[in-house]
């Protein structure tokens, strides 16, 4: 590792499990004695194999190598249990710290604890924790995501009433937040008029889709909980007849960035997942070393439309 990395940004004070906020300033891995010199053992429990999930995972690796650590991962399928177990074989291995993208807050708990009884640190991406209980994070500020598309739709309705749909991805997770926070943002004159899961599926989205034009055909924008699940909304109202509705996400991938620029999709939040992935690793090993790094860190984001789609943040690096 080079040398000490300092990264100052202003964020809030975290509570356990909340969403993409931390906490500012430099700060020390809270421990007597660094990891022992020669290579640094990670593992990474990976939540589900979305392109997000696919494309972090693809960073982490990337970065560990690079950082001549090894690399051990293991994918829970959106599952808690499969979680822990994944935690517990990550503990048989006796790797050094686990970096964890978790399926749901709830399973987060148990993680940490168990991690606990082992002496292993925990660093988590896309949600953080009580800071005395994981070693850091890496996340993106979805509150700040959220409020970003709902001021999108702010000045495009422009005072004019609008029906709004809402398209989550599952709950019990960063997605409530990230939902939480557009809900909370919206003008007056913009009404929610259906809210469902599409539990990060392109399938299930496209299934609640159709239903959701099918009941509110007065649908002006719908806010969807990522691109993936997006494009398949997108197919859905366009085979109802409802072309004009518009579609506001996040990522900021290729795809969805072509999509901004073909009118498919109306504005996306820039999030890369290759930018989350590289600072997880960077950050816990530079804490495992004792080197100075912000406890919580966060991606940057950016409100992305054809306007600015140049400019956007390469979302996933190349295998």
């Amino acid at each position: 590792m080079p040398g000490a990395v300092c990264r100052r940004r202003s964020l809030a004070t975290a509570s356990f499990i909340v969403a993409a906020l931390g906490l500012g300033g430099c700060v020390f891995r809270p421990s007597a004695e660094p990891v022992s010199d020669g290579p640094l053992k990670i593992g990474f429990v990976n939540g589900g194999s979305t392109q997000f999930h696919t494309c972090l995972q693809r960073a982490v690796e990337k970065t560990a190598r690079n950082n001549f650590a090894e690399i051990y991962t293991a994918e829970s399928r959106q599952d808690a249990e499969r979680e822990l177990a994944n935690i517990q074989d990550m503990i048989a291995r006796q790797v050094d710290v686990i970096i964890v993208q978790t399926v749901s807050t709830q399973a987060l708990k148990e993680d940490i604890a168990k991690a606990k009884e082992a002496d292993i640190p925990i660093f988590l991406t896309s949600v953080t924790a009580d800071p005395s209980d994981i070693l850091g994070a890496v996340v993106v500020d979805l509150k700040a995501v959220g409020k970003l598309d709902a001021e999108w739709i702010r000045k495009d309705a422009d005072g004019r009433s609008a029906e709004v749909g809402v398209i989550a991805g599952a709950p019990g997770a960063a997605s409530d937040v990230l939902v939480g926070s557009f809900i909370g943002a919206l003008p007056a004159n913009a009404e929610v008029v259906a809210n469902q899961p599409g539990m990060f599926d392109a399938e299930k989205a496209r299934q609640v889709a159709a239903s959701m034009i099918q009941e509110h055909p007065d649908l002006d924008y719908v806010f969807i909980a990522n691109e993936q699940m997006a494009f398949a909304a997108r197919k859905s109202f366009d085979a109802a007849g409802a072309k004009e509705v518009k579609i506001v996400t996040v990522n900021g991938t290729d795809e969805g960035l072509a999509a901004l620029k073909d009118g498919r999709f109306a504005a996306t939040v820039s999030n890369s997942a290759a930018d989350t992935g590289k600072l997880a690793v960077e950050n816990a090993i530079a804490m495992m070393r004792d080197e100075e790094v912000d406890k919580i860190d966060n991606t940057p984001i950016l409100l992305t439309t054809k306007d600015n789609a140049d400019r956007a943040p390469l979302y996933c690096i190349q295998g």
